[in-house]
């Protein structure tokens, strides 16, 4: 292939900008040339790959372990009767699925901040 001089587009240097073709982005989501919402971009898929990799470890582990005890008392509604898989939605009691969001909404509103480069918590 001839040497070219490909145009500057203020992504040299990072993931997916590979020589001899430059950034790759086949659908275009640097058009805009802001590298601020390139990290936040970036930032958000590393942050959906991780819930995706405890969601399948969720998926997986309820068919090797339950905890043992009560999932609601008021109910007698033990763990071991709580099916595995999405059918646990239609058992687990409102409270208990609005205890998972009120905890999530919680993480997210107070440990969610940016440090700058995406993936990198402060280490």
């Amino acid at each position: 292939l001839p040497e070219w001089d490909r145009p500057k587009n203020g992504f040299e240097g990072l993931v997916g900008d590979q020589p001899p073709l430059g950034l790759w982005d086949p659908l275009g989501f640097t058009k805009d040339r802001s590298v601020e919402t390139f990290k936040r971009r970036r930032e958000v898929e590393l942050k959906h790959g991780r819930v995706s990799m405890f969601a399948t470890i969720g998926y997986i582990v309820p068919e090797y372990f339950k905890w043992p005890g009560y999932l609601s008392t008021s109910l007698d509604l033990k763990f071991a009767d709580v099916p595995n898989g999405l059918k646990a939605l239609s058992v687990v009691p409102l409270a208990g699925i609005a205890q998972f969001f009120a905890f999530i909404g919680f993480l997210e509103l107070s440990y969610n901040k940016s440090y700058g480069e995406p993936g990198n918590y402060g280490k």
